[in-house]
């Protein structure tokens, strides 16, 4: 008896059937069965299911002889069924990676409940993915496991039959099935819910709804989406007929109107020939089932709410033309308004920056910022913390948005961007650092300095080199880029290769000073105790080899790419490897976490520690063994440290093809090269990561890229910059003088064994 029964009933989705049943057969939890339902359907799908079940003997499959709809095609699913529990997926959507494991796991935490709840995303047209808006009422915090009654919040959660797994005793003591017609989930899920003794929740992306443009329910307009109608009759039935479930009536009531106005809204549903017969139906129906003593309607129904669902509950279908009319002209409204004071503000806010240029410039005052409006970091962060200590008379301000104020020295003032402090600074501070840009309005005056620090040295092609290379730069303002260019007065520069590449890329009269990255100098400062400190800080396991895995994005693709399974990776590896997973600035609202979906759902491992939102890159660096990168400027910086790096390097071909590159990675690695998970794990696997050949690679690495970096970057910059020392003071440390941070582990280098896979280890 397997742990589980999938059922996938399939109709005209040959285009996405094969990756639906891809993903369940390739789940790391392998317990499964997979039941694929046919529903006469006049496509290919009937031959992908044979396919599979000749393949896989974990694979029925069911052929109907008529099309009958999706609720028939699951019970006969159903009836096939052998599994403790069943899980219901549609043939155009798919299972999250490593879904069913973190299903059975919970199922263990919480008693084996009769029904689980867990979350879902929309996996839109474009790619992109966004997550339930209602996932917070998935909250594991409480009972493990409770009766519904305790919960009742979860009736506003899709009423769906494939974001639950159900007990299959349970299911048949109820006797629970599908009705036919459309909407035939609303029964099922209701009588799920309802009549369940225990229920649980799983926060977690477990099924990838796909928003299909053509040929799904939601963009098929039909008289047929009157279904949902008698639907609700058979939920309301279900509450009559068992005395237990009247406490139900009012939240039910709620969620019908709710979901029969939203219906009604939609253009695409409904033919206006049957508008009308939808809406005096759904207002008796209504009427019909309203409880006798109807419960306060929660705080989260907004007033217009309240008013829709009684105007259709009253039948004032006229009266509800006109309120859906005035909402449009009501929100236009505002949005003048809100242009207008937007306009008017800036006119003011434009006027108030000419009248601040014409006071003095402040020579005290040093403004910083750092990724747009982003919070205490990198080459600016650093200056700025040794022109404190060097020249105490100076006054910092950093431009942030106020939700990174924490990340600012008690000292250092706040500048909020657009605001009339924000540009007072701008017009009258004597200098101004940056590692991107500055606002395009910005009007630098004579006297003021202005500092490009740049954050990485250059890989990927940058400036003008670009200009070639649409798909990597589709928008890009060239004659924007130089004038600002025409505003810098020092570039700062890690090494004699990004000296060449940005005199050449972004050519303007700005002098290049050639000091190492200030960001880099902690790399120097921090002893072994500190090592140990961020460690424990980080929550990694004593004595564990911690890989900082930190990927670049990818111009050629819309949604964040995930190259790694890491539960996969973790499992080969073993208990000695601890992974502190970093996505990359451009996914940082792309959804919570790292992991192998496209959503970037968490993958919960006792090993893996998702460090995107540490605010210092830093940091991770120094708390690591070894970085795994593919194509970032990080790795530079981290060859500095003296530490192994790993390159995986999946996508070469695509990325240079859309980016363009400096150089080929490839022929001078700072360290052993993976082109697939496989080879990565091996070099792990075996000791390649640190051994000889990768110290060799990365000794010459060190020597071509962190000539500079000795730890007294910043010490040089501000006092050349805000100081006026005319030469670069201290000189720079010889590279074999230089003494990094303690790794955090002293343990000598494995022998390397003979590698399981002999390709692509070395260039």
């Amino acid at each position: 008896m397997p742990r589980f029964s999938v059922i996938v009933p399939a109709y005209k989705v040959q285009a996405y059937l094969q990756e639906s049943l891809e993903s369940v057969l390739s789940q790391s939890y392998p317990d499964l069965e997979l039941i694929a339902v046919d529903d006469a359907s006049p496509d290919a799908c009937g031959a992908l299911i044979d396919e599979y079940a000749a393949r896989d003997p974990r694979v029925t499959a069911v052929h109907l002889a008529h099309n009958l709809g999706a609720g028939p095609a699951r019970n006969a699913g159903l009836a096939r069924a052998t599994g403790d529990y069943l899980v219901f997926l549609d043939g155009d959507d798919t299972l999250a990676p490593g879904a069913l494991r973190a299903v059975a796991d919970r199922l263990g935490h919480t008693g084996s409940p009769d029904v689980l709840v867990y979350d879902h995303a929309r996996l839109l047209v474009t790619g992109d993915t966004a997550r339930n808006p209602l996932a917070h009422l998935l909250g594991e915090d409480g009972p493990a496991s409770f009766r519904p009654a305790d919960r009742p919040a979860l009736l506003r959660l899709p009423a769906a039959a494939w974001n639950k797994a159900c007990r299959r005793d349970y299911v048949e003591r109820e006797g629970l099935s599908f009705p036919t017609g459309l909407y035939e989930d609303l029964v099922w899920s209701s009588q799920a819910l309802l009549a369940a003794e225990s229920v649980a929740v799983l926060d977690r992306v477990c099924v990838y709804d796909r928003q299909r443009r053509t040929g799904s329910l939601r963009t098929t307009t039909t008289r047929r989406h009157l279904d949902v109608l008698d639907q609700y009759e058979r939920v309301f039935g279900l509450i009559a007929t068992r005395p237990g479930l009247e406490r139900w009536r009012p939240a039910v009531h709620r969620r019908t109107a709710g979901h029969l106005c939203a219906l009604y809204a939609d253009p695409r549903r409904l033919p206006r020939a049957a508008r009308a017969e939808f809406f005096a139906r759904a207002c008796a129906l209504l009427r019909r089932h309203r409880p006798a003593d109807p419960a306060p309607p929660p705080l989260s129904l907004s007033r217009a709410d309240r008013i829709r669902h009684a105007l259709m509950r009253l039948g004032l279908r006229r009266t509800y033309g006109a309120l859906a009319a005035l909402d449009p002209a009501g929100a236009a409204a505002a949005r003048a308004g809100t242009a207008l004071w937007r306009g008017l503000r800036e006119t003011a806010l434009r006027l108030h920056y000419r009248l601040q240029r014409l006071l003095p410039l402040r020579r005290e005052l040093a403004v910083f910022s750092a990724y747009w409006h982003g919070g205490y970091a990198c080459n600016p962060a650093a200056i700025e913390a040794k022109l404190r200590e060097l020249a105490p008379r100076m006054r910092t301000a950093w431009i942030c948005d106020p939700r990174h104020a924490a990340t600012l020295p008690p000292r250092t003032a706040l500048l909020r961007p657009g605001s009339a402090a924000y540009w007072s600074a701008l017009a009258r501070a004597g200098y101004l650092t940056t590692n991107v840009n500055f606002d395009r309005g910005l009007v630098k005056r004579r006297g003021q300095v202005l500092l490009q620090t740049q954050h990485g040295t250059p890989l990927k092609r940058v400036g003008l080199d670009l200009q070639d290379r649409p798909a990597a730069a589709p928008t890009t303002d060239f004659d924007g880029l130089l004038r600002g260019a025409d505003q810098w007065d020092y570039l700062l520069s890690a090494n004699r290769h990004s000296t060449l590449v940005w005199e050449r890329a972004v050519p303007a009269a700005y002098t290049t000073l050639e000091y190492g990255y200030p960001r880099n100098d902690a790399f120097h400062r921090a002893t072994g105790p500190d090592v140990a400190e961020l460690r424990e800080r980080l929550g990694i396991p004593a004595g564990s080899t911690a890989v900082l895995y930190a990927p670049t994005h990818r111009d050629y693709r819309r949604s964040r790419p995930e190259h790694l399974d890491f539960e996969r990776v973790l499992r080969d590896l073993g208990p000695r490897f601890t992974i502190l997973s970093r996505r990359h600035l451009t996914y940082a609202d792309t959804g919570a976490g790292t992991g192998a979906g496209p959503v970037g759902e968490p993958v919960r491992h006792p090993r893996l520690i998702d460090v995107s939102a540490h605010p210092s890159v830093e940091e991770l660096c120094l708390a690591s063994d070894a970085l795994v990168t593919d194509y970032s400027s990080l790795m530079f910086d981290y060859a500095a440290l003296d530490r192994p790096i790993v390159i995986h390097a999946d996508d070469w071909e695509a990325y240079e093809a859309a980016r363009g590159t400096y150089f080929d990675l490839r022929s001078c690695p700072p360290g052993a090269i993976a082109r697939t998970e496989d080879e990565l794990v091996d070099i792990f696997a075996t000791g390649h990561w640190q051994g000889s050949r990768s110290a060799q690679l990365r000794a010459a690495f060190r020597a071509r890229f962190c000539q500079f970096d000795d730890g007294h970057a910043a010490e040089r910059v501000v006092r050349r910059v805000f100081l006026g020392e005319p030469s670069p003071v201290p000189p720079v440390v010889p590279l074999v003088d230089r003494r990094p941070a303690p790794a955090p582990s002293s343990r000598t280098p494995e022998p390397a064994l003979a590698p399981l896979t002999t390709r692509g280890l070395w260039p």
